[in-house]
């Protein structure tokens, strides 16, 4: 955390730069702008997931080689973006490239299992040290999966969940995400809240919320759900770091969840659908040590091809094997997936690989916080593994209500225009991280960094 004075940034220049790096973006993705006509009679709001919006329009892509994009204007852009995350191996990698090709021309969908697939699990298996594993396509399916063997394992119904985590998009963990600051409420009695239209209030009332980095509250909550019969089946969280930019875990934290949990017969899952294979090669466990019953992965295991797994226990996975839990799905280790996710993790995702995600995430970090000591600016640096941001906070953030009280919206949206007019693609949002790959180079980290040095530079001149 920094340890300046921050300057006060004037609102009206935040507002006059966004005026003009949206003008110039405008003009740089008129192609975009005539696939979005298009895209608009056919698909919904022009995308085909409502995380891809954008007002005017979305940046459409045309394809991607490495640590680099390229959009339909023909605009070379550093990605930083890399899918949400997923793209850890940088795009057509051709180890992937190769067997995916060789799996095509042998069949690329059975319904049945396949060799790649048993590898696959032998090695989610070595590196998360949990011995049972099953796959599905999705990070949503993954939660949701592992939701219900958890109800199953327990025989109860309740979810605990960390208020303002997104777990994907089904209906019992589209709950207290986005809410607004003045409705969030008290620490030890956080709402229910559904995310959006379409969530019955019943299924909400089913998952409680409870704050990140807050062992207490979450045990006082827990307690309070025995005493009223509705002792919880699980609590489910990001354990690496909680997705508002990135929040990490305070020391001790993730030791008491698990004993908390462990005390009182809850299973404990974690999701690392953003974090697993982008951390560390065994995830947060690898990481922080701790090691839940039940984890769920997807986005980075695919190498770009949707897939996801969930992982557990001998005892969590007792039901399952027994045919009274019902993990189904067509698609659900499908030979390309499998091909693609087998080189992933043998060949490309090496010990080496990740000594390479470190280093550039700390050249990354390391160069960004000097900016903001240099020019005395509202934020700090802060990352692990291969994901990292500019937290623009005067203060340190530790879960969603300081996130919501703090994180400067305007200057997200600022910074994000400056990346995107100068080579540099990001998820857009105040929300989100920038993701490294095995592909970046020093070099495309420095111009990263120059970027942020010139948005400082004209934000405090």
């Amino acid at each position: 955390m920094a340890t300046h004075v921050p300057v006060q940034i004037d609102r009206a220049r935040i507002r006059e730069l966004s005026e003009r790096e949206a003008r110039r973006l405008d003009e740089r993705t008129q192609g975009s702008r005539a696939f979005y006509e298009r895209a608009r009679r056919s698909l919904a709001g022009g995308v085909a997931s409502s995380y891809q919006t954008r007002d005017p329009w979305p940046i459409y892509l045309e394809r991607g080689k490495g640590a680099r994009v390229w959009d339909v204007d023909g605009n070379e852009l550093i990605d930083f973006h890399n899918g949400f995350g997923s793209m850890v191996q940088g795009h057509a990698h051709p180890t992937i490239t190769k067997a995916v090709n060789a799996r095509i021309e042998l069949g690329t969908h059975f319904a049945a299992p396949t060799e790649d697939a048993i590898v696959v699990g032998e090695e989610l298996a070595r590196r998360w040290g949990l011995p049972k594993w099953r796959y599905v396509n999705s990070g949503s399916e993954a939660t949701m999966d592992a939701i219900r063997i958890a109800r199953a394992a327990t025989g109860r119904d309740t979810i605990v969940k960390i208020f303002g985590s997104y777990h994907g998009h089904h209906d019992y963990v589209m709950v207290s995400i986005g809410v607004e600051y003045d409705r969030i409420g008290d620490r030890f009695d956080l709402a229910s809240l559904p995310y959006g239209l379409g969530i019955p209030r019943a299924v909400a009332e089913m998952t409680v919320a409870v704050p990140f980095n807050d062992a207490e509250a979450m045990e006082r909550r827990i307690e309070r759900l025995i005493e009223e019969g509705r002792a919880p089946a699980c609590v489910i969280m990001e354990a690496a770091m909680m997705n508002l930019g990135v929040v990490l875990p305070e020391p001790g934290y993730l030791e008491a969840v698990r004993e908390i949990t462990r005390r009182h017969g809850i299973l404990l899952i974690f999701d690392e659908v953003k974090t697993g294979l982008c951390i560390a090669a065994g995830g947060a466990v690898e990481r922080f040590g701790v090691r839940p019953d039940l984890v769920t992965l997807a986005k980075a295991l695919g190498g770009g091809l949707p897939s996801g797994a969930i992982g557990g226990t001998e005892e969590a996975f007792e039901l399952v094997e027994a045919g009274k839990v019902v993990q189904v799905g067509t698609y659900n280790g499908n030979p390309l997936s499998m091909a693609a996710a087998r080189a992933n993790l043998l060949e490309v995702l090496t010990p080496a690989a990740y000594a390479h995600l470190d280093t550039l995430n700390d050249r990354l970090m390391q160069g960004c916080q000097a900016v903001i000591e240099k020019f005395s600016f509202p934020g700090y640096a802060v990352g692990v593994g291969s994901k990292g941001c500019v937290t623009f906070s005067p203060e340190r953030i530790s879960d969603y209500a300081s996130f919501k009280a703090n994180q400067d919206a305007e200057l997200c949206e600022l910074a994000w225009l400056y990346n995107m007019n100068r080579g540099i693609f990001m998820t857009p949002g105040r929300e989100e991280e920038w993701t490294l790959s095995i592909t970046h180079t020093f070099a495309e980290c420095d111009r990263f960094v120059a970027v942020f040095e010139e948005l400082a530079h004209d934000l405090t001149a």
